[in-house]
Formats: C-alpha cells, sequence, structure tokens
C-alpha cells in the first residue's frame, strides 16, 4: 500500500493550495482517507477525512469552511483543497488510509483518532508566510 501526498508549498495568507493523495497498492472497497497535519513544535492534529463508499467527510472545526475533501476514485486520489490560508496553517501535511472508523470516530467524537489510520503517506510542508 503507498501514499502519495503533493502538492504543498510557499503561499501567501489568503492564499489556496490543492494537495493530493495518490494511493496504491490496496483492494479495498470500504475505506477512509484522513488528511492530517504537523506544525513544527506542535502535536500531529488531524483535520478532515473522506469515506470512500459515498464521499462523506469530517472536517476539523480548526479548518471548517476553509478546507474542503474530495475525491476522484477513478484516479485513486483524494484531494485537499485549502483556501483562506493563515500562517497557522503552515505544517507538513501527510495523508492517511484506514477503516472507515477513522470517520465514523471522528465524527462521534469531534475529533480525528489517528490510531484509526492503518498506512501514512510521506508528508508535504505547505508554509504560509508573506
Amino acid at each position: 500500500v503507498q501514499l502519495q501526498a503533493s502538492g504543498g508549498g510557499l503561499v501567501k495568507p489568503g492564499g489556496s493550495l490543492r494537495l493530493s493523495c495518490a494511493t496504491s497498492g490496496f483492494t479495498a472497497r470500504d475505506f477512509a482517507i484522513g488528511w492530517f497535519r504537523q506544525a513544527p513544535g506542535k502535536r500531529r492534529e488531524g483535520i478532515g477525512c473522506i469515506s470512500s463508499l459515498d464521499s462523506s467527510t469530517y472536517y476539523a472545526d480548526s479548518i471548517e469552511g476553509r478546507f474542503t475533501i474530495s475525491r476522484d476514485s477513478a484516479r485513486n486520489t483524494v484531494y485537499l483543497q485549502m483556501n483562506s490560508l493563515e500562517p497557522e496553517d503552515t505544517a507538513v501535511y501527510y495523508c492517511a488510509l484506514g477503516g472507515l472508523q477513522l470517520l465514523t470516530i471522528a465524527r462521534a467524537m469531534n475529533k480525528m483518532d489517528e490510531t484509526y489510520c492503518d498506512y501514512w503517506g510521506q508528508g508535504t510542508q505547505v508554509t504560509v508566510s508573506s
């Protein structure tokens, strides 16, 4: 199983970026892809996830309304569209693959639990600075 995150870079405050997470090497039909980020000196934070079955999503309060997760099943790729970026969004962004519990637990607890993730991508740096 492989996950390849890409699309990071340097962007000015108020700008936008779209991250991609390309997946390969698995045949499961029911799974969730989560996006996480880790800022310098902080713990890794789950910011959102999407279901493979119906593309239902969960978003953390910290990014609600600014970020959108979508998927292209034909391309086996999940996207994280980030708008209205703020310096506080500066972090390494990771995508991860887990079971559907990743989404259901996140919705129930209003917080993502990375212990439900089985595979991780390598991370892509996003820097928001003027």
